[in-house]
């Protein structure tokens, strides 16, 4: 029997195999709207007796109906709100007839959670603990670096006194210098941090692709869902733990660009220098 071919599409970054049921969207009919005419005043009638029937006279011939104006000449006042006018929709044009094809297969559905497995992944936990510690020291050294601003900060205030213009110019001049140096090197530094877990996560990625397609292939399943789209399941159709256990058994870990490596150097950007002591 022909399967389909499972479809990747994981969580996050991270796509799993699934077969994408797109719902055709639901065309609400238009309502058109009109504004009625102003209505006729109620005829009264008298209090008085009513007279003797006489032969009623000859009715004069009826005069034409006055044809209301255009809605594109506005007959409105200045200020009031346009006349609301209908579009007529064209109409819907002629379908031609599509060639018959071979009708899918019959659905053998499995369930994965992929946030399961990627606890479980020990190249997925190395990602992070390698990431955060670079994370972690960014942070460090950005908040040395401020410190170290206002310090800087502090001794020009306290010497002001003692320095020419000119010298306080020139101070303050080099500080500003170092602030806007410092900022453009924290953020290439974190710009290469986010690069390298994103390299790192495309190959636990195209690994996991494969894995899940094995798993379900052994299985006979040729639909695969997020375990967190269904409702109601039996452990029959759940991979999780199979296909994170083949995952560590292909990846046991994955290669991490290095600290400081940028894999896409940005346009104008010199390499990246070391904290400032």
């Amino acid at each position: 029997m022909h399967r389909l071919p499972l479809v990747p599409a994981l969580s996050q970054r991270l796509l799993f195999l699934g077969m994408i049921a797109v719902a055709a969207p639901h065309v609400a009919a238009a309502q058109d709207f009109f504004v009625p005419g102003a209505p006729r005043p109620a005829q009264t009638q008298s209090s008085s007796p009513r007279p003797t029937p006489r032969p009623a006279p000859p009715r004069p011939q009826s005069q034409p109906q006055q044809v209301a104006p255009s809605p594109a000449i506005s007959t409105a006042p200045p200020g009031a709100a346009a006349p609301t006018t209908s579009m007529q929709l064209p109409p819907i044009p002629e379908l031609p007839a599509l060639p018959r094809v071979t009708a899918p297969p019959a659905a053998v559905v499995g369930v994965m959670g992929v946030p399961e497995v990627m606890r479980a992944s020990t190249a997925a936990q190395a990602v992070d603990r390698v990431i955060g510690e670079r994370r972690q020291k960014l942070q460090e050294d950005f908040q040395k670096e401020q410190n170290a601003w206002h310090d800087l900060q502090q001794a020009l205030t306290s010497q002001r006194g003692t320095m020419s213009p000119e010298q306080i110019r020139n101070k303050e001049r080099e500080l500003q210098e170092r602030i806007t140096n410092a900022q453009q090197n924290f953020r290439e530094r974190s710009r290469v941090i986010q690069e390298a877990a994103q390299a790192s996560a495309g190959q636990i990625e195209r690994v996991l692709v494969a894995v899940i397609r094995q798993v379900a292939d052994s299985h006979g399943m040729n639909l695969v869902l997020h375990r967190e789209q269904v409702a109601l399941n039996i452990s029959d159709f759940d991979i999780t733990e199979q296909v994170a256990a083949q995952l560590n058994k292909i990846m046991p870990s994955v290669d991490i660009p290095a600290d400081g490596v940028a894999l896409t150097p940005a346009s104008g950007s010199a390499p990246l220098p070391g904290p400032r002591k």
